[in-house]
């Protein structure tokens, strides 16, 4: 017998003994006008209240089925395989305390890469035009299918590795299919990209390539923590399939490809010293300087309290402080000397909001990362507190963008 089984059991004797139980007074046998109630009608309050209390909460377990219990719920856990497994996770889901506050900035509009938001109907139609693309690769470059699914093959388990490992229920053919559609698509976005798409043999008016099509939505999906695809799987890829004029890299390519969207200045010919994770961390290396996007924490000692508050603009200036554009290509190179706080020109339009919510969602999640962009973030949100202070930096050009108005900025 189970242990509700025996619980079911239990309160029903107790019912079955208090209702045979004499009350003190006398009953009259019901007539038959009268409609006899069930026992319980006739248990005392007392009894009533207690056997309520008991149906609302179950009576305590005896120790040795609460230490059954346990270990069921224990035997649901997977095993622990070692630290080394959590170690290679880069790609994760967004935190919930993250998600809720900007859930759109979080989630993909257009395209699904990787595994967390595949299957989804939204994303039907951008999968046919994967698979118009792979045979528009194939064709070009005359290789057989067979050659790049061996590829994707021998990097499935070092691709699965690199997601929670609780966010991948995809058996091993729908998983390298999937590798070589997403990659094969966003390779031919790099391409085009660089030599233009009657180049690539690819009409004016294609619905992903146009200046009218899908892309400014696509380059925005593509740099989402959630929509990420391990760079070495596209390194691979780009092995098979290029041809020997080209020379760059996919980092390279993939810097001119978002060149139109990333905050700060110009980063195309940005070099990149250390190999990426993938986009997302990509274009966190090309905004940070060299001795900053390393993925080793350095500590740094302090020799005072450090400060907690950022003050805005306005009392800055009240204060005597005056403000300026620097000319440096990396936008967390800040300085403050003489009095004078020099400060990188931020370019932000419409993406540039979910590029930063992303790129701080992957300092948090990622364990060998600093927060520099956070600590970004931070500083500028404590200068800007009014449209008056978006007004004064957009005079001095530290800020530039096409937003509309000095509110949205604030925001």
């Amino acid at each position: 017998m189970t242990i509700p089984e025996t619980r079911f059991w239990k309160k029903k004797i107790k019912y079955a003994f208090l209702a045979s139980k004499p009350s003190g007074r006398r009953r009259s046998p019901p007539n038959q006008h009268q409609i006899e109630l069930p026992n319980r009608y006739y248990l005392s309050q007392r009894s009533r209240e207690r056997l309520e209390e008991e149906d609302d909460f179950d009576s305590p377990l005896s120790k040795a089925d609460w230490v059954i219990t346990i270990k069921e719920k224990l035997g649901h856990v997977p095993q622990n395989r070692g630290s080394s497994a959590w170690l290679n996770h880069c790609i994760f889901r967004v935190p919930r305390s993250l998600r809720e506050i900007e859930l759109k900035a979080y989630t993909p509009q257009v395209v699904c890469i990787g595994p967390y938001h595949r299957g989804k109907a939204c994303f039907q139609d951008m999968e046919n035009h994967k698979w118009r693309l792979l045979r528009h690769l194939l064709e070009r470059t005359g290789q057989k299918l067979e050659l790049y699914l061996e590829a994707m093959a021998e990097l499935e388990e070092q691709a699965r590795s690199a997601y929670a490992k609780q966010s991948i229920e995809i058996i091993s053919q729908e998983f390298i299919e999937m590798m070589l559609l997403d990659a094969c698509f966003i390779l031919e976005l790099l391409r085009v990209s660089v030599k233009g798409f009657i180049y690539c043999g690819y009409s004016w008016g294609d619905p992903i390539f146009s200046s009218r099509g899908a892309l400014p939505c696509i380059q925005r999906d593509l740099l989402m923590l959630e929509n990420q695809l391990p760079l070495f799987v596209l390194d691979r890829l780009f092995a098979l399939s290029c041809e020997p004029e080209e020379t760059e890299s996919v980092s390279q390519l993939a810097l001119q490809f978002f060149d139109s969207i990333i905050p700060g200045c110009k980063t195309a010919t940005f070099n990149l010293d250390e190999p990426g994770l993938h986009f997302l961390h990509v274009i966190r290396q090309s905004l940070l300087p060299a001795s900053k996007y390393t993925l080793g924490c350095i500590t740094i000692k302090q020799n005072h309290q450090p400060q907690l508050m950022m003050h805005c603009v306005t009392m800055l200036r009240s204060a005597g402080v005056r403000f300026q554009k620097t000319n440096s290509s990396n936008f967390t190179d800040i300085e403050f000397k003489n009095g004078v706080l020099s400060i990188p020109r931020l370019v932000i339009h419409d993406s540039t909001k979910s590029i930063f919510l992303n790129l701080m969602a992957f300092e948090q999640c990622y364990p060998h990362c600093c927060n520099h962009v956070t600590s970004y973030i931070s500083f500028m949100d404590g200068l800007i507190n009014c449209p008056r202070d978006v007004g004064y930096l957009r005079h001095h050009k530290i800020i530039d963008h096409g937003l509309g108005s000095e509110e949205e900025i604030c925001r």
